[in-house]
Protein backbone atom coordinates (compact mmCIF):
# COMPACT_ATOMS: atom_id res chain seq x y z
CA UNK A 1 0.00 0.00 0.00
CA UNK A 2 3.05 2.54 1.03
CA UNK A 3 4.68 2.34 -2.04
CA UNK A 4 2.18 2.35 -4.67
CA UNK A 5 0.77 5.69 -3.06
CA UNK A 6 3.97 7.29 -3.10
CA UNK A 7 3.75 6.84 -6.90
CA UNK A 8 0.66 8.04 -7.17
CA UNK A 9 1.43 11.29 -4.95
CA UNK A 10 4.49 11.95 -6.97
CA UNK A 11 2.45 10.90 -10.45
CA UNK A 12 -0.46 13.56 -8.94
CA UNK A 13 2.55 16.09 -8.78
CA UNK A 14 2.71 16.30 -12.31
CA UNK A 15 -0.70 15.66 -13.92
CA UNK A 16 -2.18 17.99 -11.60
CA UNK A 17 0.06 20.63 -12.97
CA UNK A 18 -0.12 19.95 -16.58
CA UNK A 19 -4.26 19.75 -16.46
CA UNK A 20 -3.87 23.47 -14.48
CA UNK A 21 -1.70 24.62 -16.84
CA UNK A 22 -4.03 23.76 -19.63
CA UNK A 23 -7.25 25.51 -17.91
CA UNK A 24 -9.14 28.57 -19.02
CA UNK A 25 -8.57 31.28 -16.10
CA UNK A 26 -11.90 31.47 -14.53
CA UNK A 27 -11.66 27.30 -14.31
CA UNK A 28 -8.69 27.83 -13.02
CA UNK A 29 -9.97 30.48 -10.27
CA UNK A 30 -12.33 27.22 -9.18
CA UNK A 31 -9.27 25.16 -8.75
CA UNK A 32 -7.37 27.45 -6.68
CA UNK A 33 -10.90 27.77 -4.56
CA UNK A 34 -11.28 24.32 -3.91
CA UNK A 35 -7.73 24.27 -2.93
CA UNK A 36 -8.05 26.77 -0.09
CA UNK A 37 -6.22 29.54 -2.35
CA UNK A 38 -9.30 31.49 -3.21
CA UNK A 39 -11.30 33.71 -1.25
CA UNK A 40 -12.21 32.12 2.46
CA UNK A 41 -16.07 31.38 3.09
CA UNK A 42 -16.81 33.66 6.03
CA UNK A 43 -19.62 32.20 6.93
CA UNK A 44 -17.71 28.82 8.15
CA UNK A 45 -15.33 28.46 11.36
CA UNK A 46 -11.71 28.53 9.72
CA UNK A 47 -8.72 27.13 11.54
CA UNK A 48 -5.09 28.18 10.16
CA UNK A 49 -3.89 26.76 6.62
CA UNK A 50 -1.18 24.37 5.79
CA UNK A 51 1.23 26.47 3.55
CA UNK A 52 0.21 25.58 0.23
CA UNK A 53 3.88 24.21 -1.64
CA UNK A 54 4.15 25.58 -5.15
CA UNK A 55 5.73 21.95 -6.95
CA UNK A 56 7.84 23.19 -10.15
CA UNK A 57 7.17 20.86 -12.82
CA UNK A 58 10.44 18.28 -13.67
CA UNK A 59 12.30 19.26 -16.51
CA UNK A 60 10.71 18.39 -19.77
CA UNK A 61 13.06 15.97 -22.00
CA UNK A 62 13.29 15.20 -25.53
CA UNK A 63 14.63 12.12 -24.30
CA UNK A 64 14.11 9.29 -21.82
CA UNK A 65 17.78 9.22 -20.64
CA UNK A 66 17.94 9.57 -17.59
CA UNK A 67 21.70 8.48 -16.83
CA UNK A 68 22.29 12.35 -17.14
CA UNK A 69 20.03 13.61 -14.73
CA UNK A 70 21.16 14.17 -11.32
CA UNK A 71 19.25 15.64 -8.15
CA UNK A 72 20.05 19.42 -7.56
CA UNK A 73 22.72 19.12 -5.30
CA UNK A 74 23.42 20.21 -1.53
CA UNK A 75 27.22 20.29 -1.44
CA UNK A 76 27.04 24.23 -1.31
CA UNK A 77 25.85 23.69 2.01
CA UNK A 78 29.05 22.30 3.02
CA UNK A 79 30.93 25.76 3.58
CA UNK A 80 28.45 26.51 6.32
CA UNK A 81 29.04 23.13 7.43
CA UNK A 82 32.74 23.78 7.56
CA UNK A 83 32.69 26.53 10.03
CA UNK A 84 32.00 24.49 12.83
CA UNK A 85 34.59 22.14 11.97
CA UNK A 86 38.09 21.51 14.12
CA UNK A 87 41.22 21.67 12.17
CA UNK A 88 41.52 18.33 11.50
CA UNK A 89 37.56 17.98 10.33
CA UNK A 90 38.45 20.66 7.75
CA UNK A 91 41.51 18.93 6.69
CA UNK A 92 39.78 15.75 6.02
CA UNK A 93 37.23 17.51 4.46
CA UNK A 94 39.13 18.97 1.75
CA UNK A 95 39.24 22.35 -0.35
CA UNK A 96 35.86 21.47 -1.30
CA UNK A 97 36.36 22.27 -5.32
CA UNK A 98 33.95 20.05 -7.54
CA UNK A 99 34.69 18.90 -11.21
CA UNK A 100 31.38 18.18 -13.12
CA UNK A 101 33.45 15.72 -15.39
CA UNK A 102 34.80 13.41 -12.85
CA UNK A 103 32.10 13.57 -10.57
CA UNK A 104 29.98 11.94 -13.76
CA UNK A 105 33.16 9.93 -14.67
CA UNK A 106 33.35 8.72 -10.72
CA UNK A 107 29.95 7.94 -9.44
CA UNK A 108 29.97 4.70 -6.75
CA UNK A 109 28.43 1.81 -8.29
CA UNK A 110 24.89 0.94 -7.82
CA UNK A 111 26.00 -2.15 -5.03
CA UNK A 112 29.07 -0.58 -3.61
CA UNK A 113 29.46 0.51 0.00
CA UNK A 114 30.53 3.98 0.57
CA UNK A 115 32.71 2.88 3.49
CA UNK A 116 35.03 0.73 1.63
CA UNK A 117 34.99 2.46 -1.73
CA UNK A 118 37.45 5.02 -2.94
CA UNK A 119 37.65 8.72 -1.53
CA UNK A 120 37.29 10.04 -5.06
CA UNK A 121 34.56 8.27 -5.77
CA UNK A 122 31.10 10.19 -5.73
CA UNK A 123 27.65 9.41 -4.28
CA UNK A 124 24.96 11.10 -7.24
CA UNK A 125 23.97 13.61 -4.22
CA UNK A 126 27.06 15.62 -5.84
CA UNK A 127 29.04 14.39 -2.31
CA UNK A 128 32.42 12.68 -2.32
CA UNK A 129 33.10 9.62 -0.07
CA UNK A 130 36.04 11.80 0.83
CA UNK A 131 33.80 14.48 2.06
CA UNK A 132 30.84 12.03 3.35
CA UNK A 133 33.04 10.36 5.60
CA UNK A 134 34.89 13.37 7.03
CA UNK A 135 31.14 14.18 8.10
CA UNK A 136 31.26 11.50 10.38
CA UNK A 137 28.22 10.27 12.45
CA UNK A 138 25.23 12.89 13.09
CA UNK A 139 26.49 15.53 10.73
CA UNK A 140 24.00 18.91 11.05
CA UNK A 141 21.41 17.44 8.73
CA UNK A 142 18.77 20.42 8.89
CA UNK A 143 21.77 22.64 7.48
CA UNK A 144 22.25 19.84 4.67
CA UNK A 145 19.06 19.86 3.58
CA UNK A 146 17.96 23.41 4.22
CA UNK A 147 14.90 22.11 6.08
CA UNK A 148 14.57 23.10 9.91
CA UNK A 149 15.14 20.97 12.83
CA UNK A 150 11.34 20.46 14.98
CA UNK A 151 11.03 23.21 17.76
CA UNK A 152 10.54 20.97 21.25
CA UNK A 153 7.16 20.09 21.91
CA UNK A 154 7.55 19.93 25.96
CA UNK A 155 4.41 19.45 27.03
CA UNK A 156 3.76 16.06 24.85
CA UNK A 157 2.37 13.47 27.45
CA UNK A 158 3.22 10.13 25.51
CA UNK A 159 0.44 8.54 27.78
CA UNK A 160 -2.40 10.62 26.60
CA UNK A 161 -1.02 11.82 23.07
CA UNK A 162 -3.83 11.36 20.65
CA UNK A 163 -2.70 12.17 16.47
CA UNK A 164 -3.87 14.98 15.13
CA UNK A 165 -7.33 14.32 13.07
CA UNK A 166 -6.46 14.23 9.88
CA UNK A 167 -8.96 13.62 7.01
CA UNK A 168 -7.93 13.99 3.70
CA UNK A 169 -11.12 14.03 1.91
CA UNK A 170 -10.96 15.67 -1.28
CA UNK A 171 -13.98 16.25 -3.81
CA UNK A 172 -13.93 16.29 -6.68
CA UNK A 173 -12.07 13.01 -6.01
CA UNK A 174 -10.34 12.39 -9.34
CA UNK A 175 -9.24 15.80 -9.93
CA UNK A 176 -6.92 16.99 -7.35
CA UNK A 177 -3.87 15.26 -4.78
CA UNK A 178 -4.28 17.93 -2.06
CA UNK A 179 -0.32 17.87 -1.75
CA UNK A 180 1.02 20.20 0.66
CA UNK A 181 4.60 21.20 2.03
CA UNK A 182 5.92 19.12 4.99
CA UNK A 183 5.43 20.69 8.40
CA UNK A 184 9.07 20.08 9.68
CA UNK A 185 7.76 19.74 13.72
CA UNK A 186 5.16 16.70 12.25
CA UNK A 187 7.63 14.91 10.23
CA UNK A 188 7.11 12.15 13.09
CA UNK A 189 4.17 11.94 15.19
CA UNK A 190 4.26 9.69 18.49
CA UNK A 191 1.05 9.54 20.45
CA UNK A 192 -0.21 7.05 22.93
CA UNK A 193 -0.32 3.68 21.09
CA UNK A 194 3.37 4.20 21.16
CA UNK A 195 4.71 0.96 23.15
CA UNK A 196 2.07 -1.03 21.18
CA UNK A 197 2.64 -0.66 17.88
CA UNK A 198 6.77 -0.82 18.63
CA UNK A 199 5.90 -4.23 20.27
CA UNK A 200 3.41 -5.11 17.13
CA UNK A 201 5.90 -4.09 14.61
CA UNK A 202 8.83 -6.54 16.53
CA UNK A 203 6.80 -9.16 16.45
CA UNK A 204 5.91 -8.78 12.71
CA UNK A 205 9.74 -8.83 12.13
CA UNK A 206 9.94 -11.78 14.44
CA UNK A 207 7.57 -13.90 12.26
CA UNK A 208 7.97 -12.04 9.34
CA UNK A 209 11.56 -11.36 8.50
CA UNK A 210 12.84 -10.04 5.25
CA UNK A 211 9.37 -9.45 4.46
CA UNK A 212 8.75 -6.27 6.62
CA UNK A 213 12.44 -5.72 7.18
CA UNK A 214 15.20 -5.39 4.35
CA UNK A 215 18.33 -3.70 3.10
CA UNK A 216 20.63 -3.94 -0.63
CA UNK A 217 24.23 -3.54 -0.78
CA UNK A 218 24.57 -0.41 -1.55
CA UNK A 219 22.18 1.21 0.49
CA UNK A 220 24.27 1.69 3.95
CA UNK A 221 24.76 4.90 3.51
CA UNK A 222 21.02 5.53 2.79
CA UNK A 223 19.88 3.39 5.78
CA UNK A 224 22.61 5.35 8.06
CA UNK A 225 22.04 8.69 6.74
CA UNK A 226 17.92 8.17 7.56
CA UNK A 227 18.69 6.89 11.10
CA UNK A 228 20.79 9.18 12.10
CA UNK A 229 18.14 11.93 10.72
CA UNK A 230 15.03 10.65 12.56
CA UNK A 231 17.33 10.24 15.98
CA UNK A 232 18.25 13.72 15.53
CA UNK A 233 14.80 14.80 15.47
CA UNK A 234 13.31 12.56 18.03
CA UNK A 235 15.40 14.34 20.01
CA UNK A 236 15.14 17.74 19.31
CA UNK A 237 11.22 17.35 19.02
CA UNK A 238 10.70 14.89 22.29
CA UNK A 239 13.91 16.00 24.66
CA UNK A 240 12.16 14.68 26.99
CA UNK A 241 11.99 11.28 25.98
CA UNK A 242 15.13 10.55 23.81
CA UNK A 243 18.77 11.75 24.51
CA UNK A 244 21.47 10.81 22.24
CA UNK A 245 24.70 10.80 24.77
CA UNK A 246 27.06 13.07 24.47
CA UNK A 247 29.24 10.89 21.31
CA UNK A 248 26.44 9.91 19.83
CA UNK A 249 26.87 5.97 20.27
CA UNK A 250 24.11 5.26 22.65
CA UNK A 251 20.31 6.57 22.23
CA UNK A 252 18.37 6.67 25.53
CA UNK A 253 14.42 6.19 25.01
CA UNK A 254 12.33 7.19 28.40
CA UNK A 255 9.28 5.90 27.01
CA UNK A 256 10.37 2.43 26.90
CA UNK A 257 13.32 2.85 29.54
CA UNK A 258 16.30 1.20 26.94
CA UNK A 259 19.18 1.98 26.05
CA UNK A 260 20.57 1.60 22.23
CA UNK A 261 24.28 1.10 21.32
CA UNK A 262 23.82 2.55 17.84
CA UNK A 263 26.66 0.28 16.14
CA UNK A 264 25.45 -3.13 17.07
CA UNK A 265 22.69 -3.22 15.16
CA UNK A 266 21.62 -2.32 11.82
CA UNK A 267 20.05 1.18 11.32
CA UNK A 268 17.13 0.16 10.07
CA UNK A 269 16.60 -2.32 13.08
CA UNK A 270 17.99 0.79 15.44
CA UNK A 271 14.92 2.17 13.87
CA UNK A 272 12.78 -0.37 14.24
CA UNK A 273 13.68 -0.66 17.85
CA UNK A 274 12.42 2.98 18.21
CA UNK A 275 10.22 4.39 15.78
CA UNK A 276 6.70 3.32 15.21
CA UNK A 277 6.67 4.48 11.67
CA UNK A 278 7.29 2.95 8.16
CA UNK A 279 10.03 3.56 5.62
CA UNK A 280 10.50 3.06 2.05
CA UNK A 281 14.15 3.95 0.12
CA UNK A 282 14.56 4.07 -3.82
CA UNK A 283 18.30 4.78 -4.83
CA UNK A 284 19.24 6.03 -7.81
CA UNK A 285 20.80 3.13 -10.45
CA UNK A 286 23.99 4.53 -12.27
CA UNK A 287 23.80 2.35 -14.72
CA UNK A 288 20.01 3.60 -15.91
CA UNK A 289 19.01 6.81 -14.27
CA UNK A 290 16.30 4.85 -12.82
CA UNK A 291 15.54 4.54 -9.07
CA UNK A 292 14.98 1.31 -7.51
CA UNK A 293 13.78 0.08 -4.14
CA UNK A 294 16.77 -1.21 -2.30
CA UNK A 295 15.58 -0.82 1.42
CA UNK A 296 12.65 -0.27 3.75
CA UNK A 297 10.98 -0.97 6.68
CA UNK A 298 7.55 -1.41 6.51
CA UNK A 299 5.11 -3.10 9.32
CA UNK A 300 1.62 -1.61 7.85
CA UNK A 301 1.35 -2.67 4.38
CA UNK A 302 -2.12 -4.29 2.97
CA UNK A 303 -1.64 -6.57 0.26
CA UNK A 304 1.91 -6.40 -0.12
CA UNK A 305 5.21 -6.53 1.89
CA UNK A 306 8.90 -5.92 1.16
CA UNK A 307 9.92 -8.85 -0.25
CA UNK A 308 7.54 -8.80 -3.41
CA UNK A 309 8.62 -5.76 -4.03
CA UNK A 310 12.29 -5.10 -3.40
CA UNK A 311 14.69 -4.67 -6.05
CA UNK A 312 12.49 -3.68 -8.32
CA UNK A 313 12.05 -0.27 -10.59
CA UNK A 314 9.39 2.28 -10.10
CA UNK A 315 7.72 1.18 -13.00
CA UNK A 316 7.84 -2.81 -12.27
CA UNK A 317 6.05 -1.97 -8.78
CA UNK A 318 3.58 -0.65 -10.36
CA UNK A 319 3.42 -2.90 -13.85
CA UNK A 320 -0.25 -4.01 -12.38
CA UNK A 321 -1.63 -0.38 -12.42
CA UNK A 322 -3.36 0.41 -15.73
CA UNK A 323 -1.84 2.89 -18.53
CA UNK A 324 1.31 3.55 -15.98
CA UNK A 325 3.35 3.06 -18.77
CA UNK A 326 1.74 5.11 -21.38
CA UNK A 327 0.53 7.66 -19.17
CA UNK A 328 2.74 8.07 -15.69
CA UNK A 329 6.44 6.23 -16.25
CA UNK A 330 8.22 8.73 -17.94
CA UNK A 331 6.84 11.88 -15.56
CA UNK A 332 7.34 9.61 -12.63
CA UNK A 333 10.98 8.85 -13.63
CA UNK A 334 11.77 12.51 -14.39
CA UNK A 335 9.98 13.59 -10.69
CA UNK A 336 12.06 11.17 -9.01
CA UNK A 337 15.36 12.30 -10.63
CA UNK A 338 14.62 16.00 -9.98
CA UNK A 339 13.13 16.08 -6.38
CA UNK A 340 15.10 18.64 -4.21
CA UNK A 341 16.12 17.59 -0.73
CA UNK A 342 15.09 21.14 0.19
CA UNK A 343 11.90 20.54 -0.45
CA UNK A 344 10.02 17.42 1.47
CA UNK A 345 6.38 17.44 1.23
CA UNK A 346 3.35 15.20 2.85
CA UNK A 347 -0.46 14.24 2.05
CA UNK A 348 -2.66 11.54 3.62
CA UNK A 349 -4.46 8.53 1.65
CA UNK A 350 -7.56 6.91 3.73
CA UNK A 351 -9.86 4.05 3.63
CA UNK A 352 -12.57 2.31 5.53
CA UNK A 353 -11.51 -0.81 7.47
CA UNK A 354 -12.97 -4.10 9.56
CA UNK A 355 -11.17 -3.45 12.85
CA UNK A 356 -7.31 -2.35 12.76
CA UNK A 357 -5.51 -4.36 10.50
CA UNK A 358 -2.12 -3.31 10.35
CA UNK A 359 0.24 -6.00 8.17
CA UNK A 360 -2.17 -7.31 5.43
CA UNK A 361 0.35 -10.04 3.14
CA UNK A 362 -0.87 -11.06 0.28
CA UNK A 363 -3.29 -14.21 1.61
CA UNK A 364 -4.13 -13.38 5.17
CA UNK A 365 -6.91 -14.58 6.58
CA UNK A 366 -8.27 -10.92 6.66
CA UNK A 367 -8.27 -10.19 3.39
CA UNK A 368 -11.49 -12.73 3.73
CA UNK A 369 -13.80 -9.75 5.27
CA UNK A 370 -12.94 -7.63 1.67
CA UNK A 371 -15.25 -10.26 -0.46
CA UNK A 372 -18.74 -9.83 0.97
CA UNK A 373 -20.43 -7.28 3.27
CA UNK A 374 -21.30 -9.11 6.27
CA UNK A 375 -24.86 -8.24 7.15
CA UNK A 376 -24.27 -8.77 11.06
CA UNK A 377 -21.05 -6.40 11.00
CA UNK A 378 -21.69 -3.93 13.80
CA UNK A 379 -20.74 -0.01 13.37
CA UNK A 380 -18.21 -0.15 16.29
CA UNK A 381 -16.12 -2.49 14.40
CA UNK A 382 -15.84 0.39 11.28
CA UNK A 383 -12.29 2.07 11.06
CA UNK A 384 -11.06 5.41 9.30
CA UNK A 385 -7.64 4.11 8.18
CA UNK A 386 -5.31 7.26 7.30
CA UNK A 387 -1.73 7.16 6.22
CA UNK A 388 -0.04 9.83 7.11
CA UNK A 389 2.65 10.37 4.67
CA UNK A 390 5.76 12.21 3.95
CA UNK A 391 8.12 11.83 0.59
CA UNK A 392 11.81 13.49 1.19
CA UNK A 393 14.94 13.03 -0.54
CA UNK A 394 17.79 12.50 1.73
CA UNK A 395 20.94 15.07 1.29
CA UNK A 396 23.81 12.96 1.23
CA UNK A 397 22.73 9.71 0.28
CA UNK A 398 20.21 11.36 -2.57
CA UNK A 399 17.68 8.39 -1.73
CA UNK A 400 13.88 9.31 -1.76
CA UNK A 401 12.67 8.22 1.17
CA UNK A 402 8.96 7.65 1.65
CA UNK A 403 7.42 7.23 5.27
CA UNK A 404 4.07 6.72 6.57
CA UNK A 405 1.87 5.78 9.54
CA UNK A 406 -1.30 3.80 9.64
CA UNK A 407 -3.85 5.81 12.34
CA UNK A 408 -7.07 4.72 12.85
CA UNK A 409 -10.03 6.38 13.98
CA UNK A 410 -13.70 4.82 14.85
CA UNK A 411 -16.66 5.70 12.55
CA UNK A 412 -18.15 7.23 15.13
CA UNK A 413 -15.28 10.16 15.63
CA UNK A 414 -17.01 11.21 11.73
CA UNK A 415 -20.83 12.41 13.68
CA UNK A 416 -19.47 15.47 15.38
CA UNK A 417 -16.94 16.94 12.66
CA UNK A 418 -18.51 19.44 10.69
CA UNK A 419 -18.75 18.53 6.82
CA UNK A 420 -16.75 15.76 6.78
CA UNK A 421 -19.83 12.76 6.90
CA UNK A 422 -21.43 14.70 4.15
CA UNK A 423 -17.49 15.28 2.04
CA UNK A 424 -16.86 11.05 2.47
CA UNK A 425 -20.51 10.68 1.87
CA UNK A 426 -19.84 12.14 -1.80
CA UNK A 427 -16.75 10.15 -2.15
CA UNK A 428 -18.19 6.57 -1.57
CA UNK A 429 -21.86 7.58 -3.87
CA UNK A 430 -20.08 8.96 -6.54
CA UNK A 431 -16.44 8.77 -6.63
CA UNK A 432 -15.04 7.46 -9.79
CA UNK A 433 -15.92 3.63 -10.26
CA UNK A 434 -12.16 2.53 -10.97
CA UNK A 435 -10.66 4.54 -8.35
CA UNK A 436 -13.53 3.14 -5.66
CA UNK A 437 -12.44 0.18 -6.47
CA UNK A 438 -9.29 0.68 -6.13
CA UNK A 439 -9.72 2.05 -2.66
CA UNK A 440 -11.80 -1.04 -2.07
CA UNK A 441 -14.29 -0.05 0.74
CA UNK A 442 -17.16 -1.37 -0.62
CA UNK A 443 -17.26 -4.46 2.15
CA UNK A 444 -17.56 -1.43 4.69
CA UNK A 445 -20.14 0.50 2.97
CA UNK A 446 -23.70 -1.27 3.59
CA UNK A 447 -22.96 0.04 7.24
CA UNK A 448 -20.88 2.81 6.75
CA UNK A 449 -23.41 4.67 4.41
CA UNK A 450 -26.33 4.60 6.64
CA UNK A 451 -23.99 5.97 9.44
CA UNK A 452 -22.65 8.90 7.77
CA UNK A 453 -26.48 9.51 6.48
CA UNK A 454 -27.29 9.81 10.00
CA UNK A 455 -24.31 12.03 11.29
CA UNK A 456 -25.19 14.73 8.18
CA UNK A 457 -28.98 14.79 8.98
CA UNK A 458 -27.89 15.77 12.86
CA UNK A 459 -25.24 18.28 11.58
CA UNK A 460 -28.00 19.89 9.22
CA UNK A 461 -31.01 19.65 12.41
CA UNK A 462 -28.21 21.39 15.25
CA UNK A 463 -27.17 23.86 12.60
CA UNK A 464 -23.65 22.94 12.35
CA UNK A 465 -23.61 22.66 8.60
CA UNK A 466 -25.58 24.47 5.97
CA UNK A 467 -28.57 22.68 4.64
CA UNK A 468 -27.67 23.51 0.85
CA UNK A 469 -23.81 23.02 1.48
CA UNK A 470 -22.06 22.60 -1.77
CA UNK A 471 -20.14 19.46 -0.73
CA UNK A 472 -16.17 20.30 -1.64
CA UNK A 473 -12.75 19.59 -0.54
CA UNK A 474 -12.84 21.91 3.02
CA UNK A 475 -10.72 25.30 2.64
CA UNK A 476 -8.62 23.76 5.70
CA UNK A 477 -7.90 20.12 4.74
CA UNK A 478 -6.90 17.73 6.09
CA UNK A 479 -8.36 19.59 8.95
CA UNK A 480 -12.14 20.52 9.69
CA UNK A 481 -13.43 23.32 11.21
CA UNK A 482 -13.08 23.37 14.96
CA UNK A 483 -10.30 20.12 15.01
CA UNK A 484 -7.98 21.70 17.22
CA UNK A 485 -10.65 22.21 20.05
CA UNK A 486 -11.58 18.82 19.83
CA UNK A 487 -8.18 16.83 19.56
CA UNK A 488 -7.53 19.45 22.76
CA UNK A 489 -10.11 18.25 24.51
CA UNK A 490 -9.78 14.61 23.79
CA UNK A 491 -6.40 15.22 25.68
CA UNK A 492 -7.49 16.79 29.03
CA UNK A 493 -6.23 20.29 27.56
Amino acid sequence: MALPTAIWLASGIILSLITFLALNRSQKDVVLRRLGLGRRNASRPSTPSLEKQTLSKPLASSTSDLRATFPPSQRGQLKIIMEKMTPAQRQAMGDLSFDENKFARSLLGFEEDYRTADDSKYCYSGFSVREIKALGDFPDYSTLSEVPMPEPYLEFDIDRALPRPYRPFRWAYHQTMSLTKLETDWWLELESTYKTRIAQRKELYAKYGESVVQWLPGSELACKELMEMVLQFLCARYPQYFVLSPDKSQLENKILGTVSVIKEKHPLLILLDNVPEDFGMVLRDPETGYYVFRSGMICSALGWNVGTKINMKLHEIHQPIPDYKEKMQFSMDRYFSKMPASKPIQRGSWGLEVDQPLFMPPGDPHESYREFQDTSLDRSRIHLRVDWQTLRRLPLSGAVVFNFKALFTPLEELRDEPYVPSLVLKVLKEGKESIMKYKNTWHTEHVVIPALEEFKREQIEKGIIEKDWEVKTLDDSPWFPGWQEKWHKQQGF
